[in-house]
This record gives structure tokens, C-alpha cells and sequence, in this order.
């Protein structure tokens, strides 16, 4: 899967050729949940609040605050972890420690897997507050198109971020296969 060794350290400090970075599975599942995460946060953040006659601004769901506060969360910080997983992935060929390889695949694993069940936990919560907000709540649909991309964005997101958990429970399997070390003398 990364090279030949304990969490492909049989490749450490090998030059990264971009294209055939570029085309890893797990390279197109992170680009997908950062444009996911960029999606649900900017969809939220630009028309997630509407003004209902008055200077207070209202979320879209039900005109529950904590809703849009939990989507903005969820967005930014899956989009800025992308992006750092995205970077370690990159530099991953050159850590040289195997501690600290397993480390970074061990971290992914536990990020992408909490990062899953809180996508899912924000699919569930906005589609809940939009099937109770009213007509009355949102005038002339204002919103109503941002906040059902942030809800189908969240259930894509469910999608990609388990994937990404997936792919680095694989790494790690494959980090641990003890049948690496294995010295077998050929006659």
C-alpha cells in the first residue's frame, strides 16, 4: 500500500512524485471531504442566518443558534484537519522513525473516526431542526438552499470520512504485518 516495511519506512526518505500522490485513493477521499467540509462551513457561515425584521440575525434551523454553531465547528475544523492530514500524507515518506509513523497513522485513524461519528451526528441534528423550522421562520425560502447543502454535505462527509478511516486502519494493518520481518534463508 505505502512501500515495503513497517508503516512504509522500507521507502523513508524517497522523493514523492505529485501525479502518483495525486492519484491515491486516500489522496482523492481527502480532497473530496475538504471540499465537503469547505461546503457545509461556507453554506452555514454565508446564508445560514436570516434577519427576520429586526438587527438579530437568526440560524436557518429552527432558529436554533447551537445548530449552525455545530455545523460551522464541524466544517472548519474537518476542513483545517484535511488540510493537516493532507500535508502529513505528503511528508509521510519522509519521517524516518517507525514510532513516529505509527504515531501519525494511529492519530489519523483515531481523527477520522471521531470525525465520522460527528459528521454523522450533524447530518442528524440539521436534518432535525429543518424538518421542524416553518415557512414563517424562514420568509421567501431565505436560507433554505444553504441549509440543505450543509445537510447533504454532512451526509456526503459521513461518506469520505469513513473511507479515510478505513484507508488508515489499512496502513496501520499493513504496519503491523510482522510477516516483514521475517527472515527466510533460501537455499
Amino acid at each position: 500500500m505505502d512501500g515495503v516495511g513497517s508503516f512504509g519506512a522500507g521507502r523513508t526518505g524517497s522523493a514523492v512524485d505529485p501525479i502518483a500522490f495525486a492519484k491515491q485513493p486516500q489522496t482523492i477521499l481527502r480532497v473530496l471531504s475538504w471540499i465537503f467540509s469547505l461546503v457545509v462551513f461556507a453554506s452555514i457561515v454565508n446564508e445560514g442566518y436570516v434577519n427576520i425584521g429586526s438587527e438579530r440575525l437568526y440560524c436557518v434551523f429552527n432558529k436554533n443558534a447551537d445548530a449552525c454553531n455545530y455545523g460551522v465547528f464541524v466544517g472548519l475544523v474537518g476542513l483545517l484537519a484535511c488540510s493537516f492530514f493532507g500535508l502529513l500524507d505528503y511528508k509521510f515518506s519522509s519521517i524516518s522513525s517507525i514510532k513516529d509513523r505509527k504515531k501519525a497513522v494511529m492519530l489519523e485513524i483515531g481523527f477520522s473516526g471521531f470525525w465520522t461519528f460527528l459528521y454523522f451526528v450533524s447530518f442528524c441534528f440539521l436534518a432535525n431542526q429543518w424538518s421542524r423550522t416553518t415557512p414563517d421562520e424562514v420568509p421567501l425560502d431565505q436560507g433554505a438552499d444553504a441549509a440543505r447543502a450543509a445537510i447533504a454535505f454532512s451526509f456526503f462527509s459521513i461518506i469520505t470520512w469513513a473511507g479515510l478511516t478505513v484507508r488508515a486502519v489499512q496502513k496501520y494493518l499493513l504496519g503491523t504485518d510482522m510477516s516483514l520481518f521475517t527472515t527466510e534463508h533460501l537455499d
